[in-house]
């Protein structure tokens, strides 16, 4: 039971992209889209690269305006530091200790951990809300083939996922309906997910807003790298295309797997079927996977050079499954 309680997420993950994997290759040639990333142009390549990396930067000053909402003030090189070491983490790390945990734990350094946390999931929320936001905007400019059912799930997703976050921000009605779950689940009182949806609320609106802000460059950022590793692969699918779906690719990366692996891959044949075959879609894909991981490259020097001046803490075998940011303050000083 002890072995399993440490390695379930980890195996949890594995199997979910294996599975992934294993019914896309069912339904599509590999064969098919090996020939279609090998057509890949080095120029686009190296442009959607270069947009990753300026997101970074982004998501980082979106991460530095929700902590200064708590009256806290990080250095900003320190926030971009930790999310190419996050990006480390994602790329590298078949474990259940993530990116966004890594940057909890380092930034409790600093900070309260429910704090880090708190800010951690804001920062992904306003994000996710923003591209919901971004997605409905675009309804009106849809192409003519866009299919209705595809249509008919970004609308439900999209509209769901900003009355959860606007829930979730507000914390309230959670407060309200979460008093019968177990101390360490429960919303209210002074247990972990209690103290970290307090500091979620805590931040404020202003900042919050902020934050909303920044997400919608980052999110035409996202959409654009997306955009740029389609043309590198010779697609000319429309740019209201990719703001329509990505909303759906990005809740499909919520569900565990090794590196973002998998999930995403089965369901982009779904939504780019109306503009490019099967095995194209998943090449796009795997593509834009790739590009995503390889900041996880300059990730790992950093955390290599954090160690070694002491900026960081060696992150120890995970013994708890580790899916939340609960076991944070045992690691941090």
């Amino acid at each position: 039971m002890t072995t399993l309680r440490r390695y379930g997420s980890t195996l949890l993950k594995i199997a979910v992209t294996v599975l992934g994997l294993a019914f896309v290759l069912s339904q599509i040639e590999l064969q098919e889209i090996a020939d279609t990333l090998l057509q890949a142009q080095l120029g686009w390549f190296v442009i959607s690269f270069g947009l990753i990396l300026a997101s970074m930067v982004v998501r980082a000053y979106r991460w530095f305006l929700l902590l200064r909402g708590l009256g806290l003030v990080l250095p900003i090189g320190r926030l971009v530091a930790l999310y190419f070491v996050g990006s480390f983490f994602n790329a590298f790390l078949p474990t259940s200790f993530g990116g966004d945990v890594m940057r909890v734990v380092e930034v409790a350094r600093d900070v309260p951990t429910e704090i880090a946390a708190g800010t951690v999931i804001l920062d992904r929320l306003t994000g996710l809300m923003m591209l919901f936001v971004m997605a409905l905007l675009a309804l009106p400019f849809r192409p003519p083939d866009f299919p209705p059912d595809v249509l008919l799930l970004v609308v439900v997703a999209s509209i769901v996922g900003l009355i959860a976050g606007l829930i979730l921000l507000e914390g309230g009605l959670i407060r309200r309906f979460g008093r019968v779950l177990p101390t360490k689940l429960s919303p209210t009182g002074t247990g972990p997910v209690a103290k970290v949806l307090s500091a979620v609320n805590a931040v404020g609106w202003r900042a919050i807003g902020q934050a909303l802000g920044i997400s919608l460059i980052f999110n035409f950022v996202l959409v654009l790298w997306w955009w740029t590793a389609g043309q590198a692969l010779g697609f000319t699918i429309p740019f209201v295309h990719y703001l329509l779906v990505i909303p759906i690719l990005s809740i499909s990366l919520l569900v565990p797997s090794i590196g973002g692996l998998g999930p995403r891959e089965v369901v982009a044949p779904t939504l780019f079927a109306s503009q490019i075959a099967d095995g194209q879609a998943v090449a796009l894909s795997l593509l834009v996977l790739f590009l995503q991981r390889l900041p996880g490259i300059i990730g790992g020097p950093i955390y290599l050079w954090m160690l070694l001046r002491g900026k960081t803490t060696p992150v120890p075998p995970n013994t708890s499954g580790l899916s939340d940011a609960e076991d944070a303050p045992r690691r941090a000083p």
